[in-house]
């Protein structure tokens, strides 16, 4: 058997590498460095002025969470192939599972004694507003880069308890960390089923990654600015 034929057998008898597993290396450098820009957001020196910050943020970013996900469902649907058809329905089953998380915070905020901000965090707007982006000019499966992110960075379950030890702030103050500490982990495991499912196309993997690094680049941004200036925005 010569060369090209021996190197064509040897690649059609190993398996490709599943999307989800491509996806997790690719981000794997970004790790560290978003977890030490979370360390500093809840380090325990001015966490009680920093927490509601922290809410105030977030809100903004959880309300955009069901518009993105209906508005990926529906570009999908237009496109009317099979993996995007598969595809709008997780979109739309997860919308349902993610609706009125947004009202979590408005409940923390007040049980903290604060409101929504006047003007979202501009880092916020651009993480969801690169996801309109791409949802509308690329391909809506880049929507699972983002998601899997936020999904693969949820807080801890024991965040919630060390938060109101250090803050003095009533339980009620911590319902949205602890509901997506208990949430989360599902919800990523899911979300990497769907993705090998999809049997994207190399240049798709691509796209979903973009997205994944991008994300993962503006969140680490967010919490950074969030821990440097509890005050306001950098």
């Amino acid at each position: 058997m010569n060369t090209s034929a021996s190197l064509a057998l040897r690649a059609e008898r190993t398996p490709a590498t599943p999307a989800s597993l491509a996806l997790r290396t690719k981000l794997t450098p970004t790790t560290p460095v978003l977890r030490a820009a979370t360390a500093a957001l809840w380090r325990p020196d001015g966490l009680r002025r920093r927490y509601p910050r922290y809410l105030a943020a977030m809100h903004p970013l959880v309300r955009a969470s069901v518009p993105l996900l209906e508005r990926a469902a529906e570009r999908c649907a237009e496109l009317d192939d099979p993996a995007s058809r598969r595809l709008a329905a997780y979109y739309t089953r997860h919308a349902e599972e993610e609706r009125d998380h947004d009202a979590w915070l408005l409940d923390d905020l007040a049980a903290v004694g604060a409101a929504p901000a006047a003007l979202p965090h501009p880092v916020v707007v651009e993480l969801a507003g690169a996801q309109y982006y791409r949802i509308e000019h690329e391909h809506p499966v880049t929507l699972l880069g983002y998601m899997a992110v936020l999904e693969g960075n949820a807080p801890g379950p024991r965040l919630a308890d060390r938060l109101a030890e250090a803050t003095g702030f009533p339980d009620a103050a911590f319902r949205t960390l602890r509901e997506h500490a208990e949430l989360d982990g599902g919800h990523l495991d899911d979300l990497h089923r769907v993705l090998d499912a999809l049997a994207l196309t190399p240049a798709r993997q691509t796209a979903v990654s973009v997205s994944a690094l991008h994300t993962a680049n503006l969140l680490t941004r967010l919490f950074l600015s969030l821990a440097a200036d509890p005050g306001g925005h950098q």
